[in-house]
């Protein structure tokens, strides 16, 4: 594994270079993948700011994922996970102009399953430009260890797609 924070500093450096803004939000993660960001000195260039999502409600109210969506399929869902992507771009607006990349994390953190799906079941969501989309998960360990797992899956799946 690569030193702790080296994928956060490549995306930083990456999103300031280009002169892009990431927006985050966040379910299982509960902040982390903002956190981590953020941990990057100079990050206020790149990052937008975060939203953590964890009640279903929010991931509607907040980032307009259809609520015929998440009555039908869960929270733990990769079409949930493209929308709270595109939906945390608008939602992270600055001066009106929505944030050019989106970094959303849903999933089953442990211990018990969640929407019918077990533990290690994650879905992030990336939102660039007019392209969406959602990479699944299946990872192992405890609830910590899933959790920080998704942090760095996350930043690698907007890394690969820059």
């Amino acid at each position: 594994m690569p030193p702790q924070g080296d994928e956060a500093s490549r995306l930083i450096a990456l999103l300031t270079r280009r002169g892009l803004r990431i927006a985050i939000a966040e379910s299982l993660t509960g902040g982390l993948v903002a956190a981590e960001l953020t941990s990057v000195p100079g990050a206020s260039a790149a990052v937008s700011g975060g939203v953590v999502a964890y009640d279903t409600a929010v991931k509607h109210s907040l980032l307009g994922v259809p609520s015929e969506l998440l009555a039908r399929e869960g929270a733990v869902h990769p079409e949930v996970a493209r929308r709270m992507a595109e939906g945390v771009r608008r939602a992270l607006a600055v001066d009106g102009r929505p944030a050019d990349v989106g970094v959303a994390t849903t999933g089953v953190a442990g211990p018990d399953p969640q929407d019918g799906r077990s533990p290690g079941t994650v879905y992030v969501g990336v939102s660039i430009g007019d392209r969406a989309e959602s990479v699944e998960l299946a990872l192992r360990g405890d609830r910590a260890e899933i959790r920080r797992a998704s942090v760095i899956a996350a930043l690698v799946a907007v890394l690969d797609r820059l």
